[in-house]
């Protein structure tokens, strides 16, 4: 059953059809990827509507089972137009990212439609990631790893935060990414402790040096941790590093088919709280990947009622942020196959020192 298919059958009560508008969902489901335009899914037809700009990549790349409509003119008479040859009196629009402003205007393009929301309808398609999906994961995969083993050589206690993530970012370009899944982060010293905090125009501070970063292959991202030392590590920081380094691998080998969010969860925040870290470990084990860096299912205590299952691909990364003072995080991807879970970071977490 192709995505087209899939979505039909999720179609929510009394809609006869869904506008698509979101850029992401419109690559999910047609294959082609532009930043102007539309889908319309009826029971019965697909159209993608696009300019001039994008004709002729359309007829190249959108999935074949999508008729190709060329805008020229005023975009609603097109899509009016269309709505009308289908009989189309109730039309879904995705509710989750398209504006106040642009609900108006179709509210007032299209008089004779009632609007519904679709709620989840395609989000929870993306969720669940078929072998094509995985495929590209792990290839963005592969980049951010190669762009890790040029960054250890790269770097030196002469350089500055923002040369790291910057030379990350480039060294992934150049290994053939599509570009960066998120803003690449390289802190160091008690910045490190500061878990989303933004690479600084100064020299690499003593202490430990956490990059958090990620790779795009054919829309899809990948996203990965790891925490190196810039000088020797003293005993607390061991201490610190291994304690995240345990809960990790508690995780990865307790995280199985059926497993609650809730509980992966806890298999890291226990063995962390134990260690008398309780307060330092302030998100979420992890999230799900895909052509959004954060996607559904949320590894989290709160996630009560979501198993992980086939088609699932989830972080790992739990953390102990100290205040003021430094922080540790190690992040690896699970995929969620049929049969087992794999892990398909391959980047080692030894306590590197840099020096």
């Amino acid at each position: 059953m192709n995505r087209i298919e899939k979505l039909r059958k999720k179609f929510p009560e009394n809609t006869d059809a869904i506008l698509v508008t979101d850029q992401k969902n419109i690559r999910y489901l047609c294959g082609f990827d532009y930043t102007d335009g539309c889908l319309l899914i009826s029971q019965s037809k697909a159209i993608l509507f696009c300019d001039f700009r994008y004709i002729e990549a359309a007829k190249m790349n959108a999935d074949p089972d999508f008729e190709i409509v060329m805008f020229s003119g005023k975009r609603s008479d097109w899509l009016g137009c269309a709505i009308k040859e289908q009989s189309i009196k109730e039309l879904g629009y995705e509710d989750r990212n398209l504006t106040v402003f642009e609900y108006e205007r179709l509210k007032n393009d299209l008089p004779e439609v009632t609007l519904y929301k679709t709620g989840s309808a395609i989000i929870n398609l993306r969720e669940y990631k078929d072998a094509e999906e995985m495929e590209n994961i792990i290839c963005a995969q592969r980049i951010a790893e190669k762009a890790f083993d040029h960054i250890i050589e790269f770097i030196t206690p002469e350089k500055t935060e923002r040369e790291i993530a910057l030379e990350l970012d480039f060294e992934m370009r150049r290994l053939g990414a599509d570009g960066s899944s998120f803003e690449t982060i390289a802190v160091s010293g008690s910045a490190s402790s500061m878990p989303h905090g933004v690479p600084r125009n100064c020299k690499l501070e003593k202490g430990f040096l956490t990059m958090d970063f990620g790779a795009v292959c054919k829309g899809y991202c990948s996203d990965m941790t790891r925490t190196v030392c810039i000088g020797r590590a003293d005993d607390e920081m061991k201490r610190v590093y291994n304690t995240v380094l345990e809960a990790q691998l508690r995780a990865i080998n307790g995280i199985k088919h059926g497993i609650l969010c809730c509980d992966a969860d806890a298999l890291a925040r226990d063995h962390i709280y134990e260690m008398g870290y309780k307060g330092c470990f302030g998100h979420s084990l992890g999230h799900g990947v895909g052509m959004d860096i954060h996607e559904a299912p949320s590894l989290s205590p709160l996630n009560k009622e979501k198993k992980l299952d086939t088609g699932h691909v989830v972080t790992c990364e739990p953390g102990i942020y100290l205040e003021g003072k430094y922080g540790v995080r190690i992040e690896d991807m699970l995929l969620f196959y049929p049969e087992t879970v794999v892990n398909i970071t391959k980047s080692s977490k030894d306590l590197i020192e840099i020096y």
